[in-house]
């Protein structure tokens, strides 16, 4: 039986000729325990099967082989892999920053809201903050003004998970999407 496969990764377990182990614990492609053979025996077992030796522990005593076909157990694995990746990913949705002024013009405003829309459309939750400088301190409320007026042009997409907040010289507000 020829392999192509060579394990090169740190990942990927040893098959066939690879093993240098005298003495393995095979183990049979439907699980069941054939008992302590020697490699050469269970070379010769994996032979008849059409199938690879795969050293599953190599710090057992003996080391632990199974017969199985590899290219199909590594390919299993690797969907699992990818599986949980996108499981992980929606999960995890990102919270993206934007920041807008409490003097903020007409123009440069729509230009936000198209921006945060398009965010708020995959999915992403949106952190709006307001930095105020000097004199803009003495009017707060017109930062307020301008976060409740962005929160409603968005009201149809997002609703609002954290009000508008006044930390120090920053307001924030927390947008999430409506399911």
């Amino acid at each position: 039986m020829e392999v192509f496969n060579i394990a090169n990764k740190k990942t990927d377990l040893l098959i066939n000729n690879q093993i240098k182990a005298k003495e393995v614990l095979v183990i049979g492609p439907n699980g069941e325990q054939v008992g302590v053979k020697s490699l050469s025996d269970a070379l010769t077992l994996a032979g008849y099967a059409n199938l690879d030796l795969v050293l599953m522990n190599p710090n057992g005593n003996p080391p632990v082989c199974k017969i199985m076909d590899y290219n199909k157990f590594k390919y299993e694995k690797n969907k699992k892999e990818k599986e949980a990746l996108k499981r992980q990913k929606a999960n995890m949705s990102e919270t993206k920053e934007f920041r807008l002024s409490s003097v903020i013009d007409v123009g440069d405003f729509e230009t936000k809201i198209n921006q945060v829309t398009k965010y708020l459309k995959k999915g992403d939750k949106i952190k709006v903050t307001i930095r105020f400088k000097g004199r803009q301190m003495a009017h707060t409320e017109l930062g307020e003004e301008v976060m409740n007026r962005f929160a409603e042009r968005l009201s149809d997409i997002s609703e609002i998970s954290t009000k508008p907040n006044l930390d120090g010289r920053t307001m924030t507000m927390l947008l999430t999407p409506k399911k």
